[in-house]
């Protein structure tokens, strides 16, 4: 950065009396600070690298010290980042201010593939730090694993299950997803059996791998009781509050048996702790019921956190979270997002698969399309309804999702089509219709309770030439 940059970020800090998440201040005033290992690893286990600025005392009401010495403290703080493994190569900048001397070293990030970044003195266990706010704090075992299941792409979801037999599993149910697997495939079709499951990971060296006891085993949960969903109903919108009753949940329950069986248990618990509301229309007798969240969506949430788990030894004792609050549903899964995809590229890149031979399997079983479509169809769902965009949260080993409901007084709101056509007595436009209803989404709006009288002819369009139209307005006919 210009040393105008770096002033003006000292500004700020100063200014906010406060380090940020990616910058670091010392005062290295009285010399070098002796150890910055775990700054220079944290900041280079972050996707966006961070910065420390030296000269800048933090202890003492952010006093803007200055350094003791511009060339020395360099030499001091290039040989630090040599001691990292990898090697850290900063780039440096230099400011002045009041006769005082700044220093800043810019730490890039490393590839993913090289994570972490790590203090060679303290070697990789223990020498390892994440920022978690503004302070540094040293990885757990099961992030370093992370990095390294990326990089050495360790499949977890066909390592072999010694106790599994062939009596455990649904024979029939395997014998038809084998034959699924040859068909259209003559070279494959034509291998024996044995043959075919070793070769398509169903066995591994003659032991039944994970994704095989997971689909075919007729009850998993004997190998591996955790993985699991377990589900509640919470009475209050914050964990932990009781209810009127003083009841912690209104409803539990742990959804246990195959994939598929998990996947359904789960979607009926969903309707079953959540409202359906019946509209019938006055006018055409059509029945429409509308759940509190669309089921396309919770179906692809709950989808996503089966397939896409860790299913590593370190997390096998850590079961699916789903929790349904007053006003939102949440599931959360063990193992945070996989490989260089960010949050904010959820749904518009492909991403690295974690569990490649169990998402596989499971398109070809036809439960779930491994086309990458998940995020993008619960997006449009929650659209398509009105509801506010899904929230999604990628912390230290978990990945949540968060669905949100109506508002209560949305869900108070009683819709009826006399009210809607005395209301467009004179011309009214998509806004005001959308206001009318209480309804923040105007598409949601228009498609779910307007379009439905402009096709039985009940409303007519002040410019039915151009139903799209920005400026159509909308009048009782």
């Amino acid at each position: 950065m210009t040393s105008e940059n770096l002033l003006n970020l000292i500004d700020g800090v100063v200014k906010s009396r406060s380090e940020y998440q990616n910058v670091e201040l010392k005062a290295a005033k009285h010399g070098c600070p002796e150890r910055f290992y775990d700054t220079l690893s944290s900041f280079s286990n972050r996707d966006d690298g961070g910065v420390i600025i030296f000269g800048i005392d933090e202890k003492n009401n952010f006093e803007r010290c200055g350094v003791y010495d511009l060339q020395d403290i360099q030499q001091k703080i290039t040989e630090q980042c040599d001691s990292m493994c990898p090697k850290v190569r900063p780039l440096f900048s230099y400011a002045e201010s009041d006769g005082r001397y700044f220093c800043s070293i810019e730490i890039p990030a490393i590839d993913i593939s090289d994570r972490p970044c790590y203090y060679a003195g303290k070697g990789r266990l223990k020498g390892s730090y994440v920022r978690v706010g503004t302070n540094d704090e040293p990885m757990t075992e099961y992030e370093i694993y992370s990095y390294e299941a990326y990089r050495k792409k360790y499949q977890d979801d066909i390592r072999p299950i010694p106790r599994v037999t062939l009596k455990s599993l649904d024979e029939k149910a395997l014998d038809d997803y084998i034959a699924l697997l040859s068909t259209n495939k003559p070279n494959l079709s034509r291998l024996d059996k044995e043959q075919i499951m070793e070769l398509m990971s169903i066995t591994v060296n003659g032991e039944y791998s994970l994704s095989t006891t997971l689909m075919f085993a007729l009850y998993p949960q004997a190998y591996f009781p955790q993985l699991c969903i377990i589900a509640t109903v919470l009475p209050t919108n914050n964990i932990g509050d009781l209810g009127s009753n003083n009841e912690r949940f209104i409803d539990n329950a742990r959804i246990e048996g195959s994939i598929k069986e998990m996947l359904t248990g789960a979607i009926n618990f969903v309707r079953k702790n959540t409202r359906t509301k019946t509209i019938i229309d006055s006018y055409t007798g059509e029945r429409k019921d509308v759940g509190d969240y669309p089921i396309t969506a919770v179906r692809e949430v709950l989808l996503n956190a089966l397939v896409h788990r860790d299913y590593s030894i370190h997390t096998e004792g850590m079961p699916i979270q789903l929790q349904i609050y007053p006003d939102r549903l949440v599931v959360t899964n063990p193992g945070g997002l996989y490989g260089r995809i960010s949050l904010d590229q959820l749904g518009q890149i492909q991403a690295d698969t974690r569990n490649p031979l169990l998402a596989t399997a499971l398109e070809t079983l036809s439960i779930t399309e491994n086309r990458y479509s998940g995020i993008p169809t619960v997006r449009r769902e929650m659209k398509e309804r009105g509801l506010p965009m899904p929230q999604f949260e990628d912390s230290r080993g978990s990945f949540k999702v968060t669905l949100y409901g109506e508002a209560e007084e949305d869900k108070k709101r009683i819709i009826s089509s006399e009210d809607i056509l005395a209301f467009c007595s004179v011309y009214r436009t998509r806004k005001e219709l959308a206001d009318f209803l209480g309804i923040k989404s105007i598409p949601y709006a228009m498609k779910t309770y307007i379009t439905p009288l402009v096709e039985c002819g009940k409303i007519r369009l002040s410019n039915p030439a151009h139903p799209k139209s920005p400026e159509q307005k909308y009048i009782t006919k």
